[in-house]
């Protein structure tokens, strides 16, 4: 513990001298047409209290409506880039969330995500559920490192918090609908109105499609479409004077094409096969490499449902929320393996899930005016059933133990050289073009009991004392079956040939004897004598997550803060591994900074250094030695980690038409202990973070007077470039072939013109986002790259554009 004591009390110093130098640097010339109190007030509940952002001892971006609508985003996956140390990758189904490089990436229900995602204070469990169309939202607070004393569970990273519009007492409404190049079509509508004295209701709708920016080279087929409508429903009812009800009801439909896989071996004429292992040297650039889809049911869905019941009071001593929600989800990602359009290189996996979930939490608080405090009480409780699908045909299986050297046949395949066998007796049978699936089911029921305080203690006119404690207790019941495999075609044929083998000359019927064994049993989820045996196991954790907070008010407009806190992720298990857990992860975090205003000239900004140690972080990686067949499969496993960096950001609004911001991110991440699957050593080596992302961005408005205004936004983000390891190129993050570059620097621009008229109903904009069309290999996929020689990528949007039209009274 030593080392690590002088680790922190190292970086503290170092922090508080950045912070303490940072604050006193002059403020900028005045300029010759600078107005008073510029800045908007921006108010934030990170700390589960009303507070100017300026007041809170936390490094917190916030995204309000302004930017949504300068990046023209449509969820989360849409302004990542504009939050530096915010990554929201994948799909809508199955997506990755990290801040300041911490993640967990596996979508499987024994594990639970290291960034909390938070819809109007309610925690969204499985990332399935998470990301959501911005549909009626407020505003969206990225709070960096560990939240789990205010946030609760699985908040190690940090915290993403979605806040919607609430019903209101005046009469309001907007329709805006956008159409775009690659067929993008969107409407959305509100409307909001009083019903009574003491009631409102809000609703609001909003529809998305889009033809896809990638076609199949074969058949002309668009792709990587988007297809999916939201509806949302607020009730208020104010019961008092100090007690209102609000009652809400979201919902979402997707029902869209999953991810293509883009392949990038160069193939020779059917029906040969691909070298395997392939040379990578040989690889095309998937930027312009044909694109091949051929997956049967071909599917990315999700019907998503939910409730919520926040009530408030507001008595004597302080206030009192409780917050009951009800959540459930059905998914279903169907994606390609091969990347190729051959029957005998095939390869898709499907992921199935149907989650429900229960959320009670009691809070209280109140303000003496020496103490601020907060504490309470939660209940969490889910369910969730998972089915990881693996579905080839026998073609393909063929292909697989042709590589991996698993059949005593001269062509070293089972299915193909065995019906040529019947062909040559004139047998009407063949054991090609079968479909074959392997499914592993999971299922989980999870329960989580918290209770927690926050008490900000005044030490004096500027200087507070924050101490918080989390305890936390979950408790977790998990069961896989992998059963057998499903081929009812083949097993139907399979009858029928039983007698024909007695037939066969002796040294054939050996033969066919091993292939109708090896066609009854599993060959991707091999797990011999467990397979169609469900195995249970149950655990607990408990956790203790301290947070200390010291901030001084240098002077009105100028905040010193330090803090240190604890961050916890439960523990788990491995979804495709029989019997596999792991412990709970731990982050400790050591942060130092400033928040400082300058009303006079329209300038705010904020800077902070931290240093964090995380143990037992759980990541899921590509395990090439998992099965005895040669099909790696996606393990769980953990690590030791430590990392240091700043955050900064600055807003600028010299004057009423012209706002300037930007905000950084740079981290030093690496490993302190960990062997990969692989077996590497990458103890030291970095895990794989950039050192620095920032964003800019500015907006300048012309007023017109009764002919309206028009305003012109351009931003622009920056994402450095992966810093690699000793695994890296296994799990496709890092190139691996001269013909393109993998986690190479990533620039985005977006850019704005819209118009309004003098009374501020309508509204008209040209947009483009990605401007300069910047194309990136976003990863390289090695799943199917041992067994059948097809490796495949995926990439970055091209640049999208179109115009909008809106009204609003």
């Amino acid at each position: 513990m030593k080392p690590i004591r002088r680790q922190l009390v190292a970086s503290l110093r170092q922090a508080l001298l950045v912070s303490l130098t940072a604050a006193s640097l002059p403020a900028f010339a005045q300029p010759t047409d600078a107005e008073d109190n510029l800045l908007e007030r921006v108010v934030v509940t990170a700390q589960s209290r009303e507070q100017e952002l300026q007041e809170v001892p936390i490094a917190i971006q916030v995204v309000d409506e302004k930017l949504i609508t300068e990046t023209t985003a449509y969820d989360l996956q849409d302004i990542d880039s504009f939050v530096p140390g915010l990554v929201v990758s994948g799909q809508k189904t199955q997506p990755y969330f990290a801040i300041r490089g911490i993640s967990t990436g596996d979508f499987g229900i024994g594990t639970d995500p290291a960034v909390g995602v938070y819809i109007d204070g309610v925690y969204s469990a499985r990332s399935g559920g998470s990301v959501l169309a911005f549909n009626d939202v407020e505003r969206i607070e990225v709070l960096k490192g560990p939240q789990g004393t205010l946030f609760g569970r699985n908040s190690a990273a940090g915290a993403v918090s979605l806040i919607s519009k609430q019903p209101g007492r005046d009469l309001e409404g907007r329709v805006t609908t956008r159409v775009g190049n690659d067929g993008q079509r969107y409407v959305d509508g509100l409307i909001n109105t009083p019903l009574g004295d003491t009631t409102a209701l809000r609703v609001s709708v909003l529809r998305n499609e889009s033809d896809g920016w990638l076609r199949d080279a074969a058949t002309g087929r668009d792709l990587n479409g988007d297809d999916n409508w939201a509806a949302r429903a607020a009730f208020r009812w104010d019961l008092s004077n100090s007690t209102n009800a609000v009652l809400t009801w979201d919902h979402e439909r997707l029902d869209q094409l999953a991810r293509p896989a883009i392949g990038i071996v160069p193939l020779p004429a059917s029906p040969d096969w691909p070298p395997s292992p392939p040379d990578p040297a040989t690889y095309l650039d998937p930027r312009h490499a044909p694109v091949f889809n051929d997956v049967e049911g071909n599917e990315e869905s999700r019907t998503f449902n939910g409730a919520t019941l926040a009530i408030n009071h507001d008595a004597d001593w302080g206030h009192l929320t409780s917050t009951t929600a009800w959540r459930k989800f059905d998914t279903v990602n169907r994606e390609d393996e091969d990347g190729t359009n051959r029957r005998y290189l095939y390869l898709d996996t499907a992921n199935i899930e149907d989650n429900r979930s229960f959320y009670q939490e009691l809070k209280f608080s109140g303000d003496t005016g020496t103490v601020n405090w907060v504490a309470g009480a939660s209940y969490y409780r889910e369910k969730a059933n998972q089915t990881s699908q693996v579905n080839v045909f026998t073609d393909s299986l063929d292909t697989l133990i042709r590589n991996q050297g698993l059949a005593p046949t001269p062509d070293g395949t089972l299915f193909g050289y065995f019906s040529d066998v019947l062909a040559s007796f004139d047998a009407p049978f063949s054991l090609r073009d079968h479909r074959w699936r392997e499914e592993m089911i999971n299922s989980a029921d999870s329960r989580a009991y918290a209770l927690f305080g926050d008490t900000i203690w005044s030490l004096g006119d500027s200087t507070h004392f924050t101490v918080g404690l989390r305890y936390t207790r979950d408790e977790k019941k998990f069961s896989w079956l992998n059963g057998p495999r499903i081929a009812p075609t083949l097993d139907t044929t399979i009858q029928q040939l039983l007698p024909l083998v007695a037939q066969l000359p002796p040294e054939l019927q050996e033969q066919a004897l091993f292939a109708l064994g090896v066609a009854g049993s599993d060959i991707v989820f091999a797990n011999g004598a467990l397979e169609g045996i469900k195995v249970r196991d149950s655990t607990s954790w408990s956790d203790l997550s301290p947070r200390f907070v010291l901030d001084h008010q240098l002077s009105p407009d100028t905040l010193l803060f330090a803090s240190l806190a604890k961050g916890y992720k439960a523990g788990g298990y491995n979804s495709l591994d029989i019997g596999a857990k792991f412990d709970n992860e731990d982050v400790w975090n050591l942060e130092a900074g400033f928040k400082q205003v300058d009303h006079e000239h329209g300038l705010m900004w904020n800077a902070s250094a931290f240093y964090y140690i995380y143990s037992d972080r759980q990541a899921i990686r590509l395990d090439p030695n998992s099965a005895g067949s040669g099909v790696p499969r996606y393990l769980v496993d953990t690590s030791d980690e430590k990392a240091w960096g700043i955050d900064a950001g600055v807003q600028w609004q010299p004057v009423r038409a012209l706002s300037l911001d930007a905000n950084l991110a740079f981290i030093d991440a690496t490993y302190k202990d960990k062997v990969a699957p692989s077996g590497a050593d990458l103890s030291g080596q970095a895990t794989g973070e950039p050192y620095l992302s920032f964003s800019l961005g500015g907006s300048y408005r012309w007023d017109f007077g009764s002919a309206g205004a028009m305003t012109l936004s351009l931003r622009h983000a920056y994402r450095g470039k992966s810093r690699c390891n000793a695994d890296s190129q296994l799990q496709g993050d890092c190139s691996i072939s001269p013909n393109f570059d993998v986690g190479a620097a990533q620039q985005r621009t977006d850019l704005r013109l819209g118009w309004t008229d003098a009374g501020d109903h309508w509204h008209a904009a040209a947009f483009a986002t990605n401007l300069f069309d910047k194309r990136y290999v976003e990863g390289v996929g090695n799943y199917t790259t041992d067994v059948f020689g097809t490796t495949y990528a995926t990439i970055s949007p091209p640049r999208m554009y179109g115009v909008e039209l809106g009204y609003k009274f």
